[in-house]
């Protein structure tokens, strides 16, 4: 860990120990450093309090603490402690071991807490969060800080991955020709039916859909392929992949740790990592504002699906899923992954004041707080939404 002098520095360059994070060697040690992570960024959270209003910023601290919780596995969660107290140049030794002395009734060290605390949520907002919800032609550079912290989370092996990972060329022809058959050309949350088959099934009556049932016309609409994880994630520019999407990658693995060989390549166009959805309902799909829920007490592949917006009257509605013999059903580890993001973005404001900044861009307008530099990461560019 850093010695104490180290805590008064202006930088972290050089100080954070990049070695990877070895096993808690038992579990009491598990038990500190999670209680430790907790009072530091517990303390920090209040300080916030009251949450900002719509769209005025988001709760820093608490991104960091709901990523925590709502990491996938405990594995994910120690690799996310990792990164946590790397970048805040304390915490865990080399042998895996914990020190537990962090005082925060000193307000010097209460000041050198808040600035790498703060980074690192910005860090996960700029290069994961944000990202999955914004599109433009550049992307930002990482900080070499925290993104060394997130890459030292990995194993060597996913190291090594990301390195090389295969980024996803376009078969989204394919996958929405699949995605269709599979759910029998319905949206999967109104039912609506597919209105350019319905079209064509009417040239020869009586039309009928896909359970041969009478086709009801009145409940036709435009249907399209929603991607669970979106697909500009991992799309190449220029034949390879950007560093800032690697970087968007590891933090992906981390939070959930071997979600990556799930997306690689085409297997990100493949049907398990998709679905059939009207236009309205894609397009809160992908601002995260719906989200799937597995409903224990029903068939497989049935979910409670709800909204953290009040668009519609119809939610929470419960749905189980088409099923084909020869075509995968959407994941339930990436329907669950999808709705931990959602949860993380809704309940720390980050969804709200991506939003905001989103609308900005489209206007022309940049708008910054002084605390944060994504207006003009935005005012440039930012683009990974597919």
């Amino acid at each position: 860990m850093a010695a104490p002098s180290h805590r008064h520095q202006s930088s972290l360059e050089g100080v954070i120990d990049f070695s990877a994070a070895t096993p808690f060697a038992n579990e009491q040690q598990r038990t500190q450093a999670v209680g430790r992570f907790r009072r530091i960024v517990d303390y920090f959270e209040a300080a916030e309090q009251p949450a900002p209003r719509y769209g005025d910023g988001y709760n820093r601290p608490a991104l960091v603490r709901l990523t925590f919780e709502h990491a996938r596995s405990q594995t994910s969660q120690d690799r996310f402690l990792g990164a946590f107290f790397r970048s805040l140049a304390l915490g865990m030794l080399d042998d895996g071991s914990v020190d537990d002395s962090v005082d925060l009734s000193d307000d010097s060290v209460v000041a050198d807490f808040r600035s790498p605390l703060f980074g690192f949520a910005e860090f996960l907002m700029t290069n994961f969060f944000l990202p999955l919800r914004a599109s433009t032609n550049r992307t930002p550079q990482p900080s070499p800080v925290y993104h060394a912290a997130v890459q030292q989370a990995q194993t060597q092996e996913d190291q090594q991955r990301i390195e090389h990972f295969v980024g996803t060329p376009e078969r989204l022809s394919a996958l929405r020709g699949s995605c269709l058959t599979r759910d029998r050309h319905r949206c999967v949350i109104t039912h609506t039916f597919d209105i350019a088959e319905a079209m064509q099934r009417l040239r020869w009556p009586p039309a009928t859909d896909d359970d041969g049932n009478p086709l009801d016309i009145s409940s036709n609409g435009g249907l399209e392929v929603a991607h669970i994880l979106p697909h500009a994630l991992t799309k190449e520019e220029n034949g390879e992949l950007s560093e800032s999407k690697k970087s968007a990658i590891a933090i992906l693995n981390m939070f959930d740790s071997g979600v990556m060989h799930m997306i690689e390549g085409t297997d990100m166009h493949r049907p398990y990592n998709a679905i059939t959805l009207s236009l309205e309902m894609h397009q809160r799909f992908g601002q995260f504002h719906i989200f799937f829920e597995p409903d224990t007490n029903a068939p497989p592949h049935t979910y409670r699906i709800n909204s953290f917006v009040p668009f519609s009257n119809q939610f929470p509605v419960t749905r189980t899923l088409f099923m084909h013999p020869s075509i995968d059903p959407p994941s339930e580890r990436l329907l669950a992954l999808h709705s931990a993001i959602g949860h993380i973005l809704h309940l720390s404001g980050a969804g709200d004041y991506i939003q905001v900044i989103l609308k900005d861009m489209e206007e022309g307008v940049v708008r910054g707080d002084g605390s944060t530099q994504l207006g003009d990461i935005l005012r440039i560019g930012l683009q990974m939404r597919g």
